[in-house]
């Protein structure tokens, strides 16, 4: 397996190319936006630039590693010849799904589609095509080029071989992957994600600040950074997306995202991509002042 395609140049779709051109396969990169593409390889650039500076990889390397993806706003041309699909649009079941039948119809028959959904059923994505025994998860971790796991999540009729041959490409990446079963919130975010609507909750509550919450989960549990933080980094608007997803599926209420979370992501203040949630990114990306909402 040489040539992969990307769908999607988000920080989710990008961060996958990157590792993927990194590691020597051919990459198609596609995106109905070209403005997209052009954002997303700046980003895998600056990215690679990082790395150069800290003597990871050669010029040479960075070379070699751009040069690896092409660029395609056509899915159909971008698709051809490829043996795998990593599709990483935004997280919506309908776009998921005319994404994976127009895929189902476009690639080579034995090609095997990938999604990198952090919580939307495999199994129903796999539903849409006239191949779900090569449909599977690859739920990689932002940032993808640094974060060493990769979830694989098998869907109900997802192959043996399809689930084998996913395991030791990941691996070839230089990741750590997980075999998972397809149910709401896999594995990382069914945890994590509960953790992160908890903290809001205690916020909400005013059992304390936005600062004493980060700085007991960072000192007391020696998380790296603090929920509330991490939160404002994965983005409100995925974490609520997330969190209606394992209540939608589970129909318990311990999923129900806090009405704060809800009513952040209705004013738009989704975290470090729109410059305010729980902190304050006006001047910094990073989380070191509190939103005005939140002082005391």
């Amino acid at each position: 397996m040489k040539n992969i395609a990307v769908i999607g140049a988000g920080t989710m779709g990008n961060g996958i190319a990157h590792t993927f051109a990194q590691s020597g396969f051919k990459v198609q990169l596609i995106d109905i936006s070209e403005a997209s593409l052009n954002k997303g390889m700046e980003t895998i650039s600056k990215n690679l630039d990082r790395m150069v500076a800290k003597e990871k990889i050669s010029e040479a390397n960075k070379s070699e590693t751009l040069n690896n993806i092409t660029t395609h706003t056509n899915v159909e041309s971008g698709v051809e010849n490829v043996e795998l699909v990593v599709e990483a649009a935004t997280e919506n079941i309908d776009l998921k799904l005319k994404i994976f039948k127009q895929l189902d119809k476009a690639c080579d028959k034995d090609a095997i589609l990938a999604t990198n959904t952090s919580s939307i059923s495999i199994t129903q994505i796999a539903a849409a095509t006239s191949r779900p025994d090569k449909v599977i998860g690859m739920h990689f971790m932002n940032p993808v080029p640094i974060m060493k796991l990769v979830e694989i999540i098998r869907g109900y009729n997802t192959s043996d071989e399809v689930t084998k041959t996913i395991m030791v490409l990941s691996k070839t990446l230089g990741k750590v992957p997980t075999e998972v079963n397809d149910y709401p919130g896999f594995v990382a975010n069914r945890i994590l994600m509960p953790m992160l609507n908890e903290s809001i909750e205690t916020l909400y509550n005013g059992v304390a600040g936005v600062e004493e919450i980060d700085t007991v989960m960072k000192l007391g549990m020696a998380h790296p950074m603090g929920p509330l933080q991490l939160a404002d980094f994965i983005g409100l608007d995925v974490c609520l997306s997330i969190l209606n997803v394992m209540y939608d599926g589970f129909k318990n209420p311990k999923y129900a995202p806090c009405p704060l979370l809800v009513n952040m992501v209705a004013a738009g203040k989704l975290g470090v991509k729109s410059g305010e949630g729980f902190y304050d990114y006006s001047e910094s990306r990073k989380a070191e002042k509190i939103a005005k909402q939140f002082l005391k």
